[in-house]
């Protein structure tokens, strides 16, 4: 069986994740900087930026929960991911939780949701550093998928059981909308990142 970490494991997204791997009797173990809020017994109380080779050696599947918002910290979405890739063990999957605003409109990848009108200009800075992290990732020596949640990321709504998989493309539903729960992208990330499959990819799931 794999083995699980599930790093910056205290927030919405991580303890959803976390609750979907527990759900499924698989050995999850979370990495938090503060007192343990998920239902994970098996605790690592570290900063990601602190967790080293050692921390890291007997996972096979590193699900990478982090984030950040103040201005003064969005480069970490880039120098986070260049930590996890540089301390995993060689044949460890680095699994990441990313954005919506970094998908492009269109097959050509030469335009991305977060440049398109009607993008809200209070979530452009985070976009931004988001796709910034994703394009370093893909130039990193790790196994590693990247899981865009849809363009409306609920985080507390309910747990519909399905979704569904796109590309790097921004998609809808027949009614032009796209939304997706915590529950059903953790639901969606799990059997992602157990599938062994997409592998050096960015997928997006939405409803």
């Amino acid at each position: 069986m794999s083995k699980f970490l599930v790093v910056a494991a205290n927030g919405k997204a991580g303890q959803k994740i976390v609750n979907e791997l527990i759900a499924r009797d698989l050995d999850v173990t979370v990495a938090v900087r503060q007192a343990n809020k998920t239902q994970a017994s098996q605790v690592i109380i570290k900063d990601l930026f602190e967790l080293t080779v050692s921390d890291v050696k007997n996972f096979d599947i590193v699900i990478d929960a982090f984030g950040a918002w103040a201005p003064e910290a969005l480069q970490q979405h880039t120098t986070s991911l260049e930590h996890l890739a540089a301390i995993l063990a060689p044949n460890a999957r680095l699994v990441v939780v990313g954005g919506a605003g970094s998908l492009y409109l269109d097959a050509s990848h030469t335009v991305a949701l977060k440049d398109s009108s009607g993008f809200p200009d209070a979530f452009k800075p985070l976009a931004s550093a988001m796709g910034e992290g994703l394009a370093r990732l893909r130039t990193l020596d790790v196994d590693w998928t990247y899981i865009s949640p849809a363009a409306d990321f609920v985080a507390d709504g309910e747990r519909k059981g399905h979704y569904v998989i796109e590309g790097e493309v921004f998609t809808t539903d027949d009614k032009g909308v796209s939304q997706i729960s915590y529950a059903d992208y953790a639901m969606a990330l799990v059997d992602i990142a157990t599938s062994g499959r997409y592998q050096k990819e960015r997928h997006s799931v939405r409803w």
